[in-house]
């Protein structure tokens, strides 16, 4: 993790985005007791003494990275880039941050649209994108009540993914959150900026859309 910190800020530190960026190596290496502050404190603790801010970096990385790749994007050149930009973008805004959100709410907010500008900007919108580890994560969507009912049948995990990808976009965005990134109604609502009766609706429709794709490539 630290490694890769180290890496994007000293990227960050090289173009200049942001002069005080560039003390950010010496503060990278994140004090452990620091694993255990809650976002809030972090953000705190940024907004005083900007140096700070390598923590959420520390924290958000990984799943950001994972999130990145989830929703599609396969070059793993461009989801670094993305990260990237997605922390500029948090470190710029951080004082726009709106404390009634949940902070993990708000960093994906901005990494959902980052997501989305750059698949819009290439023209393509790939489908989800799982490693082989994450496979697993399929079976959250077949776990789910109404999709018990398939007729008795099994479904792989190769399957249920070619199911999920023939989902119109803002149906896969819906059930990547809540079944791979294993949000709530509530956290999805703030990271898509939509009432949660529409996360609700989106979700219930996309199961539907789900069980009539595996039923439909069954054949």
């Amino acid at each position: 993790m630290a490694l890769y910190a180290i890496s994007s800020f000293n990227k960050l530190r090289l173009r200049g985005d942001n002069g005080e960026l560039q003390n950010y190596m010496a503060h990278t290496f994140i004090h452990r007791e620091q694993q255990h502050d809650s976002d809030q404190e972090l953000v705190a603790r940024a907004m005083e003494n900007k140096q700070a801010f390598a923590a959420i970096v520390n924290r958000y990385e990984a799943p950001l990275l994972r999130y990145i790749l989830r929703l599609g994007c396969k070059d793993s050149s461009a989801a670094e880039d993305l990260l990237q930009e997605i922390f500029i973008k948090t470190f710029i805004h951080l004082n726009d941050y709106d404390t009634s959100l949940q902070f993990s709410s708000w960093i994906y907010r901005i990494a959902h649209n980052e997501i989305v500008s750059y698949f819009r900007k290439e023209k393509s919108r790939p489908g989800v994108s799982l490693k082989g580890d994450d496979a697993f994560l399929f079976e959250n969507i077949t776990d789910d009540p109404s999709l018990t009912e398939l007729e008795g049948q099994q479904h792989t995990a190769v399957e249920i993914q070619a199911a999920v990808d023939q989902l119109e976009p803002k149906y896969r965005d819906v059930i990547v959150l809540k079944f791979f990134e294993e949000k709530s109604y509530e956290e999805v609502s703030d990271i898509l900026q939509i009432p949660q009766g529409t996360v609700a609706t989106l979700i219930n429709r996309a199961k539907k859309k789900i069980k009539y794709n595996l039923e439909k490539n069954k054949h």
